[in-house]
């Protein structure tokens, strides 16, 4: 007597439980079989199909499994559209591990169209749109996060806002006089980044060690041998060694975005590889010192499929233009 859907995935959760990821998958894909719109399911194929946390820290999934949990939670959400965890997954697969970044900016739309009040889908598509360099859209989502028509920022959400804003703010002062756009094959960025291929970018790390720690050292030294000799003054000098050293920080950023323009070029140009599926940077940059030191922090998913791209040779079109969703405020 044939299963019915409800019992095949009581043995899939079952098998899950046992620690046989394999059978739970295969079981599910007979549930989704009988039943095509069963979402957990689908949810199940999707979240089994990616590799387990080791030791609390989330491993970072093949092409092939971003693949298969991705069309996974297509379905989860067709089925399901107010499963949150669906698409915040979805969310981190399509940026992080596949870098479909147009993909990423319709299906953060689309969550909004199921919770329009959330703030989070705008927040994705401003971390997305900055990294484009379409500074004027990322201003427009950042208004709609203030406008009164969307929850109330969290405290959580609104530091990660105040970042992105301090983001966009110095990567658009960087750029206000010359765009990076990566599809133009002419640009002269292009020639900059080829003169710079063999210099490493620095590293937050090393700029804070090796620029900014002397400087707050000295002014902290200073401020001792006039302010210390006392336990207010101790308290005093300490206060403004922090705030100095917040200060410095935040300000250097920018000093620190100009010194590494050419290795954030280069980034840029690898998420308009990922995006438009094709390719735009020369040979003699690729394999370049400053290359490789974006790749490497790319996870094994985006590295897999770069080299898909690269093997298809395919030039992306200087008329590239990423497609930005545009939300309707009458649907709200």
């Amino acid at each position: 007597m044939a299963k019915d859907s409800e019992t095949i995935w009581l043995d899939a959760l079952d098998s899950r439980k046992r620690g046989d990821i394999d059978s739970a998958i295969e079981l599910a894909k007979d549930v989704v079989h009988v039943n095509e719109e069963h979402a957990d399911a689908w949810m199940g194929i999707a979240t089994w199909s990616l590799p387990p946390p080791s030791r609390g820290k989330q491993i970072q999934p093949t092409l092939k499994q971003s693949a298969k949990a991705m069309a996974a939670l297509r379905k989860v959400v067709q089925y399901d559209s107010k499963n949150i965890e669906a698409w915040k997954i979805g969310g981190w697969i399509l940026v992080d591990n596949l870098g479909m970044l147009e993909d990423a900016l319709q299906w953060w739309e689309e969550y909004r169209y199921e919770f329009p009040k959330d703030v989070t889908p705008v927040i994705e598509q401003i971390s997305i749109l900055v990294r484009f360099g379409l500074y004027e859209e990322c201003g427009e989502k950042i208004s709609e996060l203030f406008s009164g028509n969307l929850d109330t920022l969290s405290s959580q959400q609104a530091v990660r806002i105040d970042g992105v804003k301090r983001m966009v703010e110095r990567a658009a002062n960087m750029e206000k006089e010359e765009i990076f756009k990566p599809q133009d094959s002419t640009h002269p960025r292009w020639e900059v980044i080829e003169k710079m291929k063999k210099v490493k970018p620095l590293s937050s790390t090393f700029w804070l060690i090796a620029f900014i720690a002397p400087v707050v050292f000295i002014f902290g030294s200073i401020s001792m041998t006039f302010l210390g000799g006392s336990i207010p003054g101790f308290i005093l000098v300490f206060l403004m060694i922090l705030g100095a050293f917040g200060f410095l920080t935040r300000a250097s950023m920018g000093l620190l975005q100009r010194r590494n323009r050419h290795a954030l070029d280069v980034d840029r140009a690898i998420d308009y590889e990922t995006s438009s599926g094709k390719i735009c940077i020369p040979e003699s940059i690729r394999g370049s010192i400053v290359y490789n030191s974006m790749i490497k922090n790319r996870s094994p998913a985006i590295k897999e499929r770069l080299d898909l791209l690269i093997k298809a040779d395919e030039k992306i079109s200087s008329k590239f233009i990423l497609k930005i969703p545009t939300w309707d405020l009458e649907e709200e």
